[in-house]
């Protein structure tokens, strides 16, 4: 009897390993399906993730060094199309799919990896009209990142000088696609935040596909533009073409040329604007002159002007009579005073001691006061007789008293 060899668990993974890495149909294939239960391995940079349509199911793997060559995040539930091969994980005794490139079925990958960064930075307010700064109306100094040798920069610098020459431009030359374009012109635009080196930036480059202008859909160039103090102006490709520096940016421009345009002002058109300024206030001036003269014409014809001392006469004329009536009424007023005093005296001169005295009277005082009656008279005392026209010192010497 013939013994039955033993193996392994992993004797056999390895040789079923073994048989599907050799099979060359396994060993490049395209495949079509569905993403689920997807993982993006942060630590590794490894993306897991399930492929699947209608009635099937493999377990893929994306590994790192192939991960990062993607524009795009692979998400659940997008269907794409894969190539990779098929071989066996010995561990697990599982087979799958290791992927070396994906591609979105139907849309293109550039085109998920931008809506995806557009969906990203919206979530995160860099395009609202809040965040947009106010580009400067004369600028003394613009700030230019672009190629050197495009033709952007050649249309840039036209239209600024024939603009307004007064502008000094500051050009800091950068790649504007390839695999530096990107941290190229991010670079840029810190360098001139850093040393405040323009009043205003333009940023962009001319037409071209979308993979052409890629570096201006990249994450980096996005931040820079929203970190930047200075007022950007985003001028990529044509008015056509939309990136997401031109969402981000504080103001879009369809075109090179017509970034230049926003920049700075037309001299020309501000010195017409200035001209037709400086004919509007003559204009005003002019008419002021004629409202006054107008009015010096009115009050020249009125009765002050033509005879000024008028007023003063008539015053004069209004005092007089015044003081006419002021001095009637103090005459009046004196008369009836005086009236009235002769009266008061006629009175007083009748009540007066003197006259009763005049009629052969005397008056009798003893010790300063008046004695009317003999009564009162002290014997012991001298008394005061009064006349008219003078008095006698008495001393009395009886009394005799009348009933």
């Amino acid at each position: 009897m013939n013994s039955i060899p033993v193996v392994t668990v992993t004797q056999i993974n390895t040789y079923i390993k073994s048989l599907i890495d050799g099979d060359l149909n396994l060993a490049s294939v395209f495949v079509v399906g569905e993403i689920s239960n997807f993982t993006n391995h942060y630590r590794t940079g490894h993306f897991y993730f399930t492929l699947k349509d209608e009635n099937s199911a493999i377990k893929a793997v994306m590994f790192r060094s192939s991960a990062q060559r993607l524009k795009f995040m692979p998400e659940n539930g997008m269907r794409v199309i894969l190539r990779g091969r098929v071989s066996v994980f010995e561990r697990d005794g599982q087979y799958q799919l290791y992927v070396d490139d994906m591609q979105p079925d139907g849309a293109g990958a550039l085109n998920v990896a931008f809506e995806q960064l557009k969906a990203k930075l919206e979530a995160q307010g860099l395009f609202d009209a809040s965040r947009k700064k106010p580009v400067p109306e004369f600028p003394s100094r613009v700030g230019v990142i672009t190629s050197p040798t495009g033709a952007a920069v050649r249309d840039i610098l036209n239209v600024l000088s024939r603009r307004f020459p007064l502008a000094k431009v500051v050009f800091h030359p950068v790649q504007v696609q390839g695999v530096y374009a990107a941290q190229q012109v991010a670079d840029a635009i810190g360098l001139f935040n850093r040393y405040n080196a323009a009043d205003v930036l333009i940023v962009g480059r001319g037409g071209g596909s979308i993979e052409d202008l890629w570096a201006f859909n990249e994450e980096k160039v996005a931040l820079a533009v929203s970190r930047s103090d200075i007022p950007v102006i985003s001028a990529v490709g044509h008015e056509t073409d939309f990136t997401i520096c031109d969402f981000v940016a504080d103001l879009r421009a369809p075109t090179p040329s017509a970034a230049a345009e926003l920049a700075v002002p037309d001299w020309r058109e501000q010195r017409a604007y200035a001209s037709g300024l400086l004919q509007h206030a003559a204009s005003l001036i002019k008419q002021n002159i004629a409202e006054q003269k107008n009015i010096v014409n009115y009050y020249s014809q009125s009765r002050f002007l033509r005879n000024p001392l008028e007023p003063v006469e008539i015053g004069r004329q209004t005092l007089d009579s015044l003081f006419n009536r002021l001095n009637s009424a103090q005459n009046l007023n004196l008369a009836d005073a005086k009236s009235r005093f002769s009266a008061s005296c006629a009175k007083l001169d009748a009540l007066s001691p003197l006259k009763v005295l005049s009629r052969g009277y005397a008056a009798v005082y003893s010790g300063g006061k008046i004695i009317d009656s003999a009564e009162k008279a002290d014997m012991d005392k001298n008394i005061t007789v009064r006349f008219t026209d003078g008095e006698i010192e008495c001393k009395p010497i009886g009394k005799k008293l009348t009933i």
